[in-house]
């Protein structure tokens, strides 16, 4: 599958159009590198896993191993599956910490039932949608890959796919298969109104149904006003420093603020002084 952190501009089949060249070029872009960490990271915060123990995740289209990294960094543990061998390879030399399969995820999940304590996958599921041989069927491939997957996940975690869909009837496509297999929950879509921010979640839930995340970008603070200035912040910072804000930076603080705010947990609220370094003490 190979994920990659940016919209494909190809149609050809993943195993094919990455081969060794390919997979290390991608894999050496800064630029991808930092936008599939961004959305590993968007990823992981909505499987609201516990923080309590570490988990095992699966990760669909795992590529090169760059949203296995994140997810190691986090403390948990990975399986990582994907269509491309030349992206594994490049896997292995980078000594990722987690385990891979070579395998196409349109010929289901081969893992034994409630392993997973939960999914990520990054710019992969919507491979599925394309029919690259003859015998393949778009609809059949997605129930296999769903219905499977549910069967793999324990009861009550989430899977959430980031993905690329190239149209409306696409992104039903997908959905339909998803809630067919017994999935619950829906499409999340962080800043919407956004052309180069925008990204798609496909938040699914296995059992009891949870409640559906809400995307990034599309709460009102005070008012429209408030909001717009917001959101036209978070896309200069996107485009300017090209990647994550600096660690410790006052634009790094509040973002993690507002995840903790968005996991329910009581943070302090924003001030003039919320980032701003302290003068030395003589």
């Amino acid at each position: 599958m190979a994920g990659s952190g940016r919209r494909p501009e190809h149609r050809g089949p993943p195993e094919l159009f990455y081969d060794e060249a390919e997979a290390r070029k991608y894999t050496q872009n800064s630029r991808v590198v930092e936008i599939q960490s961004q959305m590993s990271e968007r990823a992981v915060e909505l499987l609201g896993l516990p923080e309590d123990r570490p988990c095992l995740l699966l990760d669909v289209g795992c590529g090169s191993g760059l949203s296995g990294d994140y997810i190691s960094d986090e403390g948990h543990y990975w399986i990582g599956m994907d269509i491309s061998p030349a992206m594994l390879d490049v896997a292995v030399e980078r000594e990722v910490e987690g385990d891979l399969l070579l395998a196409d995820v349109g010929h289901g999940i081969p893992f034994r039932p409630g392993m997973f304590d939960g999914c990520i996958s990054i710019s992969a599921v919507q491979w599925l949608c394309n029919a690259d041989k003859k015998s393949h069927s778009p609809p059949k491939r997605l129930y296999r890959f769903f219905s499977t997957l549910y069967t793999a996940l324990a009861r009550g975690s989430r899977a959430v796919l980031q993905l690329y869909p190239e149209n409306s009837e696409q992104l039903e496509l997908i959905t339909a298969q998803a809630m067919r297999a017994g999935f619950t929950g829906g499409m999340v879509v962080d800043y919407p109104n956004s052309a180069k921010a925008k990204k798609f979640f496909l938040c699914l839930f296995v059992g009891a149904s949870g409640t559906l995340p809400k995307g990034l970008g599309t709460e009102c603070a005070d008012g429209e006003e408030i909001h717009q200035a917001k959101f036209t912040n978070e896309r200069t910072r996107f485009r300017n420093t090209k990647g994550k804000s600096v660690k410790k930076s006052r634009d790094w603080i509040l973002e993690k603020k507002e995840r903790r705010r968005r996991q329910g947990k009581e943070v302090r609220a924003d001030t003039k002084y919320t980032g701003r370094k302290r003068r030395p003490r003589f």
